[in-house]
């Protein structure tokens, strides 16, 4: 099981209807809280449903973001 933080970036499987699969965590517990960064939707997710969803974590808070491609 990973450890999520809130402010973290991760990258989801699926995309989101705007074309984004990049999300910032904003909640975390039973429940996840993320915000779409293409776009700015929020969607409640519960943990597993997240925890399966989630492909890689881009940034972690605390550590310097990696350069654009």
């Amino acid at each position: 099981m990973a450890h999520y933080s809130i402010g973290d970036k991760v990258r989801l499987r699926k995309t989101h209807p705007c074309g984004s699969t990049d999300w910032e965590i904003t909640r975390t517990g039973m429940d996840f809280r993320i915000r779409c960064l293409g776009c700015g939707h929020q969607v409640l997710i519960p943990r597993v449903k997240f925890e399966k969803a989630v492909k890689a974590v881009i940034a972690r808070v605390g550590e310097p973001e990696p350069p654009p491609k």
